[in-house]
Order: C-alpha cells, then sequence, then structure tokens
C-alpha cells in the first residue's frame, strides 16, 4: 500500500461528508433567502408608523389639570378662606386645561405630515 491509498472506512466517511454537505448547502440557501424575503425593508416599516403626540394623554392632562386646581385653591384660600379655595380650584382647573389643549394643538402644529 501506498502512502495516499486510504481505508475503506475513510472512503465511506468522505462519501457520507460530500452527499451532507451537497445536502446540507442548498437547504442553507433556501433558508437564507426565505428570511430575507419575508423581513420587510427598514424603509417601509417607518413609512407606516403613525407619530405619537407625547403632550397628549390622560395622565398628562391628569396632572396639568389637577396641579391649576391645587395651585388656583392654594392662591384662593390664601385670598378669600374657604370660599375663595373652591373659586381657586375651579379657575386653577379651568385654566389647566387651557394650557393642556394648548400644549396638544402645539406639538401637532409643530409636527404636521
Amino acid at each position: 500500500m501506498t502512502m495516499w491509498s486510504a481505508s475503506l472506512e475513510e472512503i465511506e466517511t468522505m462519501h457520507t461528508l460530500k452527499v451532507l454537505s451537497l445536502r446540507l448547502i442548498p437547504f442553507i440557501l433556501a433558508v437564507c433567502v426565505l428570511i430575507g424575503s419575508i423581513a420587510p425593508p427598514a424603509d417601509a416599516q417607518r413609512r407606516y408608523r403613525r407619530r405619537h403626540n407625547p403632550e397628549a394623554g390622560k395622565g398628562k392632562a391628569a396632572k396639568r389639570i389637577g396641579i391649576g386646581a391645587a395651585i388656583g385653591a392654594g392662591a384662593g384660600g390664601l385670598i378669600g378662606g374657604r370660599k375663595g379655595a373652591l373659586i381657586g380650584a375651579g379657575a386653577g382647573a379651568g385654566a389647566g386645561t387651557v394650557y393642556h389643549v394648548h400644549k396638544k394643538r402645539s406639538w401637532r402644529r409643530h409636527h404636521r405630515r
């Protein structure tokens, strides 16, 4: 036997590896093509995304109206006692509402499509 001759087991192993690689390469290519066709392009995802107005929202509205009412009640209480606190709270809540609507519309006006 020469140095280049291979045993029967080595020949079978090489044949098995060759057959396996010939089946595996097309499978890997098919998977890559499938993944590439499923994933949309990055610009398509952004095109249909709707902008969220960070100035709008029930929580932000409640906070703004509540702060306005608290400041109004404090100022009214200092000026006119209990009755002044109630009137001040109503006026402060109204001012907080006006401020919230202004901020919401201002953001919308600056971020048109």
